[in-house]
């Protein structure tokens, strides 16, 4: 049985009450060990993740909407969702300095208030440049806010890591689904999409209302100041990288492709509510199949599998009946290969998971730059349908690195 779950906490110090501000909430010396609890630290990386997420799974959507009121090219239509993933490289660089200069409350409670004011000048701008300016502002205060949120989940719950951010990304699923279906009902009324854009700040208002006091869990660093990581956590990171990739080239992409089917620029932004649908399906039986050990690389391999039944399906389609069902059963596949994946990282890099968290952002950030740029840059010269082939690429991509990242772990332990 594989153990690329499990995290060695045995060698690492444990921080002082003095030093650590979640020593009200103490964790035990093996975190996995100990019965899973949804505290308050918990909570508020849920709810973090899930702000965040509904924001990102409604810009795709936006964008088409955006792109029917401003006239702009496929081209621009990646280099928003460029700059958006810029936020995520620069995050991935510095995250991990950022957690050791300042307390995770001031990072997570800092990053949230940013992000509403990039929200803000998204939804507010008329023009291109203003509304470029805010993608970039919330990509960057965004990102941020999600690898905080990631990271207390991942040192609150140690060995548990895998269950905490499956079901973090159940509620991330949610607003995904939410998202899009909101945003296609509203187009057609006199406010337009844009109040949609606002309830995450309701959220996060709230979540500072009740929870501005609450200590978070310290980073724990094994060897401090040594921040090398293993081969085999980059390969998995990797692996996180590319399979972010395969997600949001539809979350950009598939609005457009399904009005190629014969629907209306608001009936495809309405009905990429499949893709997210079918994650939340997916992550909920992930979140149920991740209650025991063992399963997550088993979930991994059969995700890969469905995402790439799915793609083909929706891909080949030239009506919206099976074009939809096609999105459904890719979103399913992709659903867990994000959190999964994400907690193999951090378990191969034991005692540096602020540093993996964040490489695993960066290079998340990358993928998202240059697979969604890459493919509306095809768009303008081959058409949208023939660009879809470097989802194909990334799928075969994601499948190598995580057997490469696996049998290195292996020989490792």
């Amino acid at each position: 049985m594989y153990r690329y779950t499990r995290r060695d906490v045995a060698t690492a110090p444990r921080p002082r009450a003095a030093e650590n501000p979640a020593a009200e909430n103490p964790r035990p010396e093996n975190p996995g060990a100990a019965a899973f609890r949804r505290d308050a630290p918990t909570l508020i990386g849920y709810l973090a993740i899930a702000g965040y997420a509904f924001w990102l799974y409604a810009f795709g959507p936006a964008l088409t909407l955006l792109r029917a009121e401003l006239h702009f090219s496929y081209t621009l239509v990646g280099l928003y969702s460029a700059l958006w993933s810029a936020g995520a490289v620069v995050t991935g660089f510095g995250f991990a300095r950022l957690s050791r200069r300042l307390p995770r409350t001031a990072v997570l409670w800092s990053s949230a208030a940013v992000s509403v004011a990039g929200v803000a000048l998204f939804t507010a701008g008329r023009t291109v440049p203003l509304t470029l300016a805010g993608a970039a502002l919330t990509g960057l205060a965004g990102a941020t806010l999600l690898t905080c949120a990631q990271a207390v989940l991942s040192d609150r719950h140690g060995d548990g890591r895998d269950r905490a951010l499956t079901e973090a990304n159940v509620l991330a699923a949610g607003c995904a689904v939410l998202a899009p279906l909101l945003l296609g009902l509203l187009q057609d009324s006199p406010a337009t999409w844009r109040p949609v854009f606002g309830l995450p700040v309701l959220l996060l208002v709230g979540m500072y209302l009740r929870y501005r006091r609450q200590p978070l869990p310290a980073a724990t660093v094994r060897h401090p100041g040594a921040g090398r990581l293993p081969l085999a956590c980059w390969l998995l990171a990797g692996m996180t990288a590319a399979g972010v990739a395969i997600e949001f080239c539809p979350v950009y992409f598939g609005a457009e492709l399904l009005t190629a089917t014969g629907l209306r620029a608001a009936q495809a932004a309405t009905a990429i509510s499949a893709f997210y649908l079918g994650i939340l399906a997916g992550r909920v039986a992930g979140a149920w199949l991740t209650r025991r050990a063992g399963r997550t690389v088993p979930v991994l391999w059969g995700s890969l599998a469905v995402t790439a039944a799915g793609f083909v399906l929706f891909w080949l389609a030239g009506l919206p009946a099976p074009a939809i069902a096609g999105l459904f059963a890719c979103g399913l596949g992709l659903a867990n290969l994000y959190p999964l994946s994400l907690a193999l990282a951090m378990a191969a890099a034991p005692g540096h998971g602020d540093i993996a968290n964040a490489r695993v952002g960066l290079l998340g950030g990358v993928t998202v730059i240059v697979a969604p740029y890459l493919l509306g840059s095809l768009a303008d010269h081959v058409g949208l349908r023939a660009a879809f082939t470097v989802e194909p690429a990334l799928i075969a991509a994601c499948a190598l690195l995580l057997l490469a990242g696996l049998r290195l772990s292996r020989h490792s332990d």
